[in-house]
C-alpha cells in the first residue's frame, strides 16, 4: 500500500466519472465484476484514501432525487464497515444538508418498491448501490481511509423500468440502442422511463453541486498540496 497519492473515486457511470474528477481525484469508472480488481491496481499505484462517488437508489420512505447521503458505513453482506469520521465530517461541512447513515451495497439494481422496502426493513441502510460495498471492503483491507458520498435517483417508492435494467454500456455510457429495443418490446413502460429521466436529470444536477463544493481530493481532509499536480485518470 501506498499514501503518497490522491484519493481514488470509485464510480460506475460515464457521468458519475466526468463529474468526480478534479485535481488530485483518480477516477475509476468500472462495472461492479471489475471494480475489485481495477481498485486493486489502483491503491497499488498510491492512493490516500478511497471514495464512492456517484448515484444511489432511495431505501428510507421520504428521501427523493437530489438528496444527499454522506454514509455512516456500508453494508457489504453480514458485514458492516464503518467510514472514515474525519473524511465524513469534511463531506458534511461541505454539504451540510447531506444525510449522515448506513449505505448497503446490492449485486443487482433494486427495480422494484417491495425489494427496496426488504432490504431497508432488514439492514436499516437509507440508500444503495453496486460499488460501495466492494470499495468498502478493498479500502478497509489496504487499511485506507474510506467514505461515500451518493445522491438518490429513484426515490423508495418509485419503480424503474425494465429499460432502466439495460441503460448502459460496460464502459458506463448509456446504450441508447438496448433502451430503445426494451422500449419496443414493451412500450408500456415509456412514462415510467420519462419520470426516471426527470428524476435522473435532479440527480445529476445535485451531483454536479456537490462536487463543487467538495474541491480538491472530494473533501479529503488531510489532502496535501502537493498532490494539486496529480493527473487525473
Amino acid at each position: 500500500m501506498s499514501s503518497d497519492g490522491g484519493v481514488v473515486a470509485v464510480t460506475s457511470i460515464a457521468l458519475e466519472a466526468r463529474i468526480a474528477r478534479g485535481p488530485g481525484v483518480t477516477v475509476l469508472c468500472e462495472h461492479s465484476l471489475r471494480l475489485r480488481a481495477a481498485l486493486e491496481a489502483a491503491i497499488e499505484r498510491g492512493a490516500s484514501g478511497v471514495i464512492s462517488f456517484g448515484v444511489a437508489g432511495g431505501l428510507k420512505p421520504g428521501l427523493f432525487a437530489g438528496d444527499c447521503i454522506v454514509a455512516s458505513s456500508v453494508r457489504a453482506g453480514e458485514d458492516l464497515i464503518a467510514t472514515d469520521p474525519a473524511w465524513s465530517r469534511s463531506l458534511l461541512a461541505a454539504i451540510p444538508e447531506a444525510i449522515h447513515a448506513e449505505i448497503a451495497g446490492a449485486d443487482a439494481v433494486l427495480m422494484n418498491p417491495s425489494h427496496k422496502r426488504e432490504v431497508h426493513a432488514r439492514t436499516g441502510a437509507v440508500a444503495v448501490d453496486m460499488e460501495s460495498h466492494i470499495a468498502a471492503k478493498v479500502a478497509h483491507a489496504h487499511r485506507l481511509p474510506f467514505a461515500a458520498c451518493r445522491i438518490v435517483i429513484d426515490a423508495a417508492h418509485r419503480t424503474l423500468p425494465p429499460a432502466a435494467a439495460v441503460a448502459l454500456n460496460e464502459d458506463g455510457t448509456t446504450d441508447l440502442g438496448a433502451v430503445l429495443r426494451s422500449i419496443m418490446r414493451k412500450p408500456h413502460q415509456l412514462p415510467d422511463l420519462i419520470r426516471t429521466a426527470r428524476d435522473a436529470r435532479v440527480a445529476w444536477r445535485a451531483l454536479h453541486a456537490g462536487r463543487a463544493r467538495l474541491g480538491a481530493g472530494l473533501g479529503f481532509p488531510e489532502y496535501a498540496e502537493t498532490t494539486l499536480g496529480l493527473a487525473v485518470a
